[in-house]
């Protein structure tokens, strides 16, 4: 079982999928199971639709670490200001709504539950209004400045270790992490995706339209923005599936972890 009480996909047709060998799995996750006072800290940063939570989830359950979505605590604020009926650009408001938010990563990474002052609301935060509304709170230093105390807070009670996924844990978050990844993949590909995922998304050039803004977003925005860590792994998953970018993620852990 993972080690968690708290708390998409690359894909390509022309050949088989890369399977992760079991021994290679064995071995990252006994490289991972570091001491109580060094747990291992994985860091993967991306844009949107680049892969980070399906790659993130899994690599935790792999290594069997505590996972945070750091995306999902965004949303679930968005979800609260939503709800609050306040206005996403009302700096003071957004920021005392992510300062008094109730926000808990609970269960499996696979099965990851966000619950938002006790409610399970999971099912509500993958909306194309929500991803809207955390695109733009996101840009607000004082939300980003308490998600990334929670996060780091969260973090601290991992004994084993921790993988978070978002847009600044190795540049802000966690500069000092080991392990370094920074997925990403063409606009088109990754609006490909976030179409065939979303439930609302009317067409296409839409969604790419919405990629291609966010991504404007998060890399000029003056707090915490997309930006690439020195050390980081960059892996473009463009023509790579999801095992064959796992299989470089877990042979990167198992080298760095040595």
């Amino acid at each position: 079982m993972p080690d968690t009480t708290q708390n998409t996909s690359a894909a390509r047709a022309p050949h088989e999928p890369t399977q992760t060998s079991a021994t290679q799995v064995e071995a990252a996750s006994l490289k991972a199971a570091t001491s109580e006072t060094t747990p291992l800290i994985i860091a993967v940063d991306g844009p949107s639709g680049a892969g980070k939570s399906t790659l993130g989830r899994r690599l935790a359950s792999e290594l069997k670490l505590l996972y945070l979505d750091t995306g999902a605590m965004y949303r679930a604020v968005a979800l609260a200001v939503l709800r609050a009926e306040l206005d996403p650009h009302d700096a003071a408001s957004v920021a005392l709504v992510a300062q008094t938010a109730r926000i808990e990563l609970a269960g499996d990474p696979q099965a990851l539950q966000v619950r938002l002052d006790g409610e399970d609301v999971s099912n509500s935060l993958r909306t194309e209004e929500i991803a809207q509304i955390a695109s733009v709170i996101s840009t607000n230093s004082d939300v980003r400045r308490e998600m990334v105390r929670r996060q780091r807070e969260m973090a601290s009670a991992a004994t084993r270790g921790v993988v978070l996924d978002g847009r600044d844990i190795g540049t802000v978050v966690f500069p000092d992490a080991p392990v370094k990844f920074f997925l990403t993949a063409t606009p088109e590909q990754r609006a490909a995706r976030r179409f065939t995922e979303s439930s609302d998304a009317a067409e296409y050039e839409a969604v790419l339209r919405d990629i291609q803004e966010r991504d404007a977003r998060d890399s000029t925005r003056d707090d915490s923005p997309l930006a690439i860590a020195d050390d980081a792994i960059v892996i473009d998953s463009t023509e790579e599936t999801i095992d064959e970018v796992l299989a470089r993620m877990l042979e990167t852990v198992e080298e760095r972890s040595k």
